[in-house]
């Protein structure tokens, strides 16, 4: 009976005893800790005071959880950039220095999942797990770092893959007015990434909320989440988050780049960031200059955009292909945020309202877009024919303008426009319908030899769709070589040839019974 009692006094002087061990070993350290003070709030912006060791670009802790940017670095006080919704802050609460600039999770947890630019998970499933922090602002890759572009970066959009072509490692600019089509286009090369062994990273940045839900779920639909990774701040998001969303993203890429993979990322749009830049800009009394853009929006656009690259294959040799969207007003592609981006960028695809309106689908105008690099890494197959495909057009372009005058036309006149007609019916296509490298070929081939010339316009679409079709039966041979080769040889020419020639028989022959009856 007395067992009980002495056994427990034991347990009770063991654990005293540790814990009078543990009190003796335990020494205070005394770490300092710089606090400084809210003097005064605005929209998105809180100026500080009393941190006079604080660095420009470092981390700022606030009440609730809240973090800012140090960006304007006075003597007297400081103006920090806000990352989160500012209304429980007030002058008087206390700030303190975090000695770190902003930095954000990378890794392979990522892929699949919708964050915000500062890591939090944004599609409901559970913590993202990471393997590392990276900061968002990192200089980019030297130029004995940089390898030249050499691979295409297949878009699975005809008149792009043959006309406009991208290479794995080039900055291309999507540009037009709104609602022409530009997010499509960027969705259109993501989908297309499938089995290319390509990440991709989308960036929304400042959209609505519904726009950039309807592109998840594009995505999704698709199975293209499998390879992405979502970057979202919403319109009614602070300026800040919208501010930092573009670099966040690239250096999650980055990460993977570094890693030899290739990644593709994608800026919806960098308008918005343009715009945000501005509202901070304002806010912190810096003074406006052209079109009441800050002077230096160009610096913090071509710093984003030097970070996308292809590195040396002694860095493993990954590349980031970025597709940056900017949105013009009234066609005016002279304006002062869409120059800047041209400059930067290594080409643009520009977007036609005109050619919307006509319902050319996607609405490129190839008259006033152009790929300074990607031509370089272009497959023989499409060099074979693209040259001769970009003239026909922009023949057709100049002569469909001056026929509309109503001018009597020689025959030759009216062969170019009839056969540029069918170009653009065969460069048309839905969106979400990514076409493979050898149905592109086989429609190429198929209108530079002027086999599409003897369809009649209405049945254009089914007469492409038969070339698509047939565009399978190209031996697997034949197929590898389109790939690899370094010229396409008249023997893949004429097979591929011939299999186009027997899928548009049957829309020839009824043409032409109905010129026999006609006579």
């Amino acid at each position: 009976m007395n067992r009980a009692p002495e056994s427990l006094q034991n347990v009770l002087e063991s654990t005293f005893a540790g814990i009078r061990q543990a009190r003796e070993a335990f020494t205070l350290q005394l770490k300092p800790q710089e606090i400084g003070t809210i003097t005064s709030i605005v929209t998105g912006i809180a100026k500080v005071s009393g941190l006079p060791g604080v660095g420009f670009e470092e981390v700022l802790k606030f009440p609730g959880d809240l973090y800012g940017i140090a960006f304007n670095v006075d003597i007297n006080e400081i103006g920090a950039v806000l990352l989160g919704d500012f209304w429980q802050l007030q002058a008087g609460d206390e700030v303190e220095r975090r000695r770190h600039v902003v930095d954000v999770p990378v890794g392979e947890g990522l892929i699949g999942r919708i964050i915000n630019p500062m890591g939090r998970p944004l599609d409901g499933n559970g913590p993202v797990i990471s393997s590392g922090r990276l900061p968002v602002e990192r200089p980019a890759a030297s130029i004995m770092d940089r390898a030249p572009v050499s691979v295409p970066l297949q878009t699975g959009i005809k008149v792009i893959d043959a006309l406009i072509p991208v290479g794995r490692g080039q900055r291309e600019l999507i540009l037009g007015d709104r609602q022409t089509g530009k997010t499509t286009v960027a969705l259109d090369t993501i989908l297309n990434q499938r089995d290319q062994n390509v990440l991709c990273v989308y960036c929304a940045i400042g959209q609505r909320a519904s726009g950039v839900a309807k592109v998840i779920a594009t995505l999704r639909e698709k199975g293209a989440m499998d390879y992405t990774i979502v970057v979202v701040t919403e319109g009614n998001d602070p300026p800040g988050l919208a501010y930092i969303a573009p670099y966040a993203a690239t250096s999650i890429a980055e990460h993977f780049m570094e890693q030899g993979r290739d990644v593709l990322i994608v800026y919806d749009d960098l308008t918005h960031h343009a715009r945000a830049y501005r509202e901070l800009s304002l806010l912190l009394r810096r003074p406006p200059g052209r079109e009441a853009f800050p002077g230096d929006i160009f610096y913090i656009h071509s710093r984003l955009l030097e970070r996308a690259t292809h590195l040396r294959s002694e860095l493993g040799g990954g590349s980031l292909t970025a597709l940056p969207i900017i949105e013009t007003e009234a066609q005016d592609i002279s304006a002062y945020i869409p120059t800047n981006l041209i400059s930067i960028t290594d080409g643009q695809i520009y977007l036609s309202p005109s050619l919307f309106e006509l319902g050319v689908l996607p609405p490129v105008d190839v008259s006033k877009s152009v790929s300074r690099v990607g031509g370089k890494a272009q497959r023989a197959a499409y060099r074979a024919v693209a040259g001769d495909l970009k003239l026909a057009y922009a023949q057709f372009e100049e002569l469909e303008n001056f026929a509309r005058f109503g001018a009597r036309l020689d025959e030759d006149t009216r062969k170019i426009i009839e056969h540029g007609r069918r170009i653009r019916a065969c460069l048309k296509q839905p969106e979400f319908t990514p076409v493979s490298v050898p149905a592109q070929i086989a429609i190429l081939l198929a209108l530079t030899a002027g086999f599409f010339d003897l369809v009649p316009l209405d049945r254009m679409t089914d007469a492409e769709h038969a070339v698509r079709e047939a565009a399978a039966d190209i031996p697997d041979e034949v197929t590898a070589r389109l790939a690899t080769a370094e010229k396409l040889s008249d023997e893949d020419r004429v097979t591929i040839t011939q299999i186009a020639r027997e899928a548009l028989v049957r829309f020839q022959t009824k043409l032409e019974r109905k010129a026999k009856m006609e006579a």
